[in-house]
């Protein structure tokens, strides 16, 4: 990062994101996770950007990115800046993983899952497996690494890397970046200093900070929401045909969303009406740590039905 990305960092330190995969339809999960994010940087007179995490070409689903954006924009939730989109930004991973390599942090792993297994599943201090015609992925050398963050929604966390992850790949196999380097390339190169988003990427955030120090670059705020469960108690998914959000009527969700957060309720007719009120009441503090049970999420369900 440069002077002035690091000066521009230093004023921006509230800036915050909505990074979704375009595997599906915003559904409300996603939608808590987009005004969460959204009322944390407002309230604090922050910008708050769209990125689009497109990295994942099979996964992805055709038009669900325009689909994605286009609900956002009619609920009230338009990026201030134009959207970037990471299938766009190989180049800039590219670097981060040659830096990463050239000070000695990254190697080439030919490591499958199956030789894995003998460990727990998590991979030793160095690849195990010979070398083969098919092409290596990049791991990072955790080494002996215990990290720990405050965040502001779910307390004090620590993780030991070495014990719980192992040296974990940053460069598929498949030639893509992956999901742990590209996020914290971008959340750099973008200004981003809160990270808001849901509890399901808590065991994400250490594997961050580490490349984060060992790249050299700032180290977000972090604050994960709780999650939104289904019927069945599980996290709702895009995967899961969870139920999608009705762009043609929002104030229902986002009432109900608001609701979700521990927010106060509003009764404005009107989207933009509703998310200004909704910013300067904004507390932190009232945002509930556990995910939602079946019962107490039923309403939630039924309002963006």
């Amino acid at each position: 990062m440069d002077r002035e990305a690091r000066r521009r960092f230093a004023v921006t330190t509230a800036r915050g994101r909505f990074a979704p995969s375009p595997t599906g339809r915003l559904h409300f999960g996603s939608l808590v996770a987009a005004l969460g994010s959204w009322l944390f940087a407002r309230s604090a007179g922050a910008a708050w950007i769209v990125r689009m995490e497109d990295l994942d070409r099979e996964r992805e689903v055709d038009g669900a990115a325009a689909d994605i954006l286009a609900t956002l924009d009619a609920f009230g939730l338009a990026s201030d800046e134009p959207v970037v989109f990471q299938s766009a930004r190989t180049a800039l991973y590219a670097q981060a993983l040659a830096q990463l390599e050239r000070d000695g942090h990254a190697y080439r792993c030919w490591c499958s899952r199956s030789d894995l297994e003998p460990f727990g599943g998590i991979h030793p201090s160095s690849c195990i497996a010979p070398a083969r015609e098919r092409p290596a992925a990049w791991r990072l050398r955790v080494g002996s690494e215990s990290i720990g963050f405050d965040d502001r929604v779910q307390g004090p966390r620590r993780q030991d890397l070495a014990r719980d992850v192992g040296d974990f790949v940053i460069w598929r196999a498949d030639g893509a970046c992956a999901y742990q380097l590209a996020v914290v390339v971008d959340d750099a190169a973008q200004c981003i200093g809160e990270v808001v988003r849901g509890a399901d990427l808590l065991d994400s955030t250490p594997r961050q900070i580490l490349l984060q120090r060992r790249l050299g670059l700032p180290q977000p705020r972090h604050a994960h929401l709780p999650l939104a469960l289904g019927a069945d108690g599980r996290k709702l998914s895009k995967h899961e045909a969870a139920l999608a959000v009705d762009a043609h009527d929002p104030l229902p969700a986002l009432r109900a969303a608001l609701q979700f957060l521990g927010q106060p309720s509003q009764a404005e007719r009107n989207v933009h009406m509703l998310l200004s009120r909704a910013s300067r009441a904004f507390d932190a503090a009232r945002i509930p740590r556990k995910a939602a049970a079946p019962a107490a999420f039923a309403a939630a369900r039924n309002a963006t039905s």
